[in-house]
């Protein structure tokens, strides 16, 4: 005999309930969910409805945490496992879908992927214990759709947090001040294999072609070209020959074309620059102690997430960038 539930209590969910897959709609109804405000959040940086915002990296993925879960509990009762692990894969399935259909970059989505992931969890997790304990789980979701929706408007407004750091490295070279110097000013040439390592451009930023110093009308300067026609110069502000150069970077209109860099992370733009490079040499005895210094600065609504990252990358581009010029410093 069949006992009836108690009333408001979903019918029991049929199949494994700790696995996301076990019924598909749920996660392709948090997917379809996210896919649709991404492209409501299309705006440029600094206008409204930026996808840089607060209100879409915070609320958009737990709002696909939210939705997954309120499909799958309309169709039965799911364990608490269930409200974690399902939202967190379909966030991942939501910033692939993003790059299937063209609105999202590569380097954009492997960087944020995991903070979707979690804030997903998390709101799956809330919209369970909703679910559970309340009568009002829809008007809870509706709730969580008007949120980003209105905040978006108005965010834009607000200034941006922004963080100024500096990043150091250093390494040893065997060769005389004299040769490290003149490699650092006439970089030709420059192969895949001697950067490729560096995670920036293992997620997609355009590797480096060439970086050469010449003197213009202006002063000294350095030409870098990379991949994908990027270019941008280098302009000297300190000058020591064979101990000490600092540059700043100059941009120009076409520095970037399009689709070369994804617009969240293009050097000089809203949310990210380099702002010095600076190279010192220190002579020991037959070798060459060589400095590097990056100054850099963060302007994004999550900086606690972002500065962290955006350190350790250059810090790892630092350490590929000494090795380059170690090897072709100390090749005979």
């Amino acid at each position: 005999m069949t006992v009836p539930s108690p009333a408001g209590d979903p019918p029991p969910a049929r199949g494994p309930k700790f696995l996301p897959f076990s019924r598909g709609w749920p996660l392709l109804a948090g997917v379809l969910a996210g896919i649709a405000l991404r492209l409501v959040f299309s705006g440029k940086p600094g206008d409204p409805y930026a996808t840089m915002l607060g209100s879409f990296i915070y609320l958009v993925p737990m709002l696909v945490g939210a939705v997954t879960v309120y499909a799958a509990e309309r169709l039965g009762r799911r364990s608490f496992g269930y409200y974690l692990w399902a939202p967190f894969v379909a966030n991942v399935f939501f910033v692939f879908g993003t790059l299937l259909i063209l609105i999202e970059g590569l380097i954009c989505a492997i960087v944020i992927v995991p903070l979707f992931a979690l804030l997903g969890s998390i709101g799956g997790l809330a919209m369970g214990v909703v679910c559970r304990i309340t009568n009002w789980p829809k008007q809870t979701l509706y709730g969580l759709w008007a949120l980003p929706l209105l905040l978006g408007a108005v965010e834009s407004q607000l200034p941006l947090p922004t963080r100024e750091r500096a990043v150091e490295a250093s390494r040893l070279i065997q060769a005389s001040p004299e040769t490290v110097w003149r490699h650092i000013h006439d970089a030709r040439a420059i192969q895949p294999h001697e950067v490729d390592a560096a995670f920036f451009f293992r997620i997609g930023v355009p590797l480096p072609e060439a970086g050469i110093s010449k003197l213009t009308p202006e002063g000294r300067v350095r030409e870098i070209r990379m991949g994908k026609a990027v270019h941008f110069e280098q302009v000297v502000t300190e000058w020591e020959e064979q101990r000490h150069v600092r540059w700043v970077h100059r941009y120009t209109a076409d520095s970037f074309p399009r689709h070369a860099l994804d617009d969240h992370v293009v050097l000089g733009g809203h949310y990210f620059d380099i702002h010095t490079i600076a190279y010192r040499l220190v002579p020991r005895g037959p070798a060459t102690e060589l400095q590097l210094r990056m100054e850099y600065r963060v302007s994004t609504p999550f900086n606690w997430y972002a500065d962290p990252l955006a350190r350790w990358m250059l810090e790892n581009f630092e350490d590929v960038l000494l090795r380059f010029y170690q090897r072709r410093s100390e090749a005979r």
